[in-house]
């Protein structure tokens, strides 16, 4: 038994039948093959998978593909430009080291993206805060926080 979901992935339709029992993680990397999500603790608790839902962080991991009908999701692929160009956080990631092993960065990345459409502006408590459901093993989040306060200062990064 399948079902059938249709919704925007990056910008573009989507339409497809799915076995029910398969999270938005699952659909993405396995199915649709954006492998750019990642799953690391598959139970919400490390942030890996997050993914925006109609603007909104959300682990994709926990996500039931049922509730993508209808929403609009973006993946770390999805903040590229059109020209393939880096988008102004993965700069501000990659100029101020906010990476090192790379896989918790998809996740912070889009996390720091729903942050900024609420706040373009956190302070550092603020933006510790609104990154507290997604973990990083080698940074230290001394950089990683670094990297998001140069990304609220689109004249001092390159790219877009």
């Amino acid at each position: 038994m399948t079902i059938e979901v249709s919704f925007e992935l990056n910008g573009f339709g989507v339409e497809i039948d799915v076995e029910p029992h398969l999270r938005l993680l699952d659909l993405l990397r396995d199915v649709l093959g954006e492998t750019g999500t990642k799953e690391a603790c598959g139970e919400g608790e490390c942030g890996a998978c997050t993914v925006l839902v109609n603007g909104r962080a959300v682990n994709s991991c926990l996500f039931p593909v049922g509730e993508v009908g209808g929403t609009a999701v973006t993946t770390i692929e999805g903040l590229t430009t059109s020209n393939d160009e880096l988008s102004r956080i993965h700069q501000a990631f990659l100029n101020r080291g906010g990476t090192q092993c790379g896989f918790c960065a998809p996740g912070m990345i889009m996390s720091t993206v729903a942050l900024l459409a609420e706040n373009p502006h956190p302070t550092p408590s603020e933006i510790r805060s609104a990154l507290s459901g997604n973990l990083c093993r080698c940074t230290g989040y001394v950089q990683i926080v670094e990297s998001i306060q140069e990304a609220t200062q689109p004249s001092q990064v390159t790219g877009s």
